[in-house]
């Protein structure tokens, strides 16, 4: 393992002091869920609170919903999110800098799935204009963009789905494979020309589910300069293992497969646990009996994930690592693509 070897440092004697003495780490959280309502509450953000300030993405849309409805839900957030006095709407890599000093939560938007554009890829950049700094083409079946990971067969990226691609990397959006089918994804890293990500993906060498990414996905992610983001997902992480162990057990594995540097956080918390299992029944064919059958969903809770950075300390990861892990190497890839 990557880790063999690796020591602790005398840095590391005392976990929770040397977090404290390295609160300049920033955390960058790249998928959670608040509410798709029109009265979602945006304080439960502030459970991403620590010192050294934190970025979150969140979602305004999916397969189900229309450029109207995403629209709503942007303009809700925004609103709420201005209107708070712990929270900021990133624009820019500067804007989730200066969350470091004030200990500050920094928030932008994504998108799972194509849909909301309507086949209008100028809405691309109406998005980012808005917020969106990431885009993934299909949500679990596959669409006009690309196949899904749900699919029996994936038939890769269309013709649109490259289009897509394109005008995300000339406006400065974030391509994401997560949701994606196996041979779409790798045909996102070919297509793009710069880094692409998995936001929120988990190591099906590690636990095979249809939703987590192969080695060779990784691999091919990892060659454009991208990141992939660990969830903490149960069923996405085991048998519905929503712990931190299980959670750093993927960590280790994608760091042993392609390097710390390409490594992250997307937890894919789940705010509105109760309005998921709801969509979960009523939605059979967008989530079949690989989300179901380990009955109501866990996840890892913020606070716990909080404490990645703790346990990447306790187990020897290098201060680099632990950076990049926690935060660095996200914003490394926002730096290269946002504009």
């Amino acid at each position: 393992m990557w880790l063999i070897g690796i020591g602790r440092t005398p840095a590391c004697h005392d976990i929770h002091q040397d977090v404290r003495m390295n609160s300049a780490r920033a955390f960058w959280e790249q998928h959670a869920c608040l509410p798709l309502t029109l009265d979602a509450d945006v304080t439960d953000l502030l459970r991403y609170r620590r010192a050294g300030g934190a970025y979150v993405c969140v979602n305004v849309g999916y397969a189900p919903h229309s450029r109207a409805d995403a629209l709503s839900y942007i303009g809700h957030f925004t609103r709420a999110i201005e209107a708070h006095p712990d929270l900021t709407l990133a624009t820019s890599v500067a804007d989730v800098d200066a969350a470091v000093p004030d200990d500050r939560i920094v928030v932008a938007f994504d998108l799972e799935d194509s849909a909301p554009l309507e086949g209008d890829l100028d809405m691309v950049r109406v998005f980012s204009d808005l917020g969106v700094k990431s885009l993934l083409p299909s949500y679990n079946n596959g669409n006009a963009a690309g196949g899904g990971c749900l699919d029996a067969v994936d038939t890769g990226l269309t013709a649109y789905g490259r289009d897509l691609v394109r005008r995300m990397n000339e406006v400065g959006m974030l391509v994401d494979g997560s949701h994606c089918g196996t041979r779409t994804g790798l045909d996102l890293s070919a297509a793009t020309e710069q880094p692409m990500i998995y936001s929120h993906s988990a190591m099906r060498g590690l636990w095979e589910h249809a939703r987590n990414i192969t080695d060779e996905q990784a691999r091919e992610c990892a060659a454009t300069g991208g990141v992939i983001g660990i969830p903490g997902v149960g069923i996405f992480l085991g048998p519905n293992t929503a712990t931190l162990d299980a959670f750093i057990a993927h960590i280790d594995y994608a760091v042993e497969l392609v390097g710390p540097e390409h490594v992250g956080i997307g937890s894919d918390h789940s705010f509105d646990a109760e309005d998921l299992t709801a969509e979960l029944a009523a939605n059979p064919d967008l989530f079949p009996e690989e989300y179901t059958r380990w009955g109501v969903i866990g996840f890892v809770e913020p606070e716990t994930t909080l404490l990645v950075e703790r346990e990447l300390v306790g187990r020897g990861y290098p201060e680099e690592a632990v950076c990049g892990i926690l935060g660095g190497n996200f914003r490394r890839v926002a730096a290269q693509v946002w504009k």
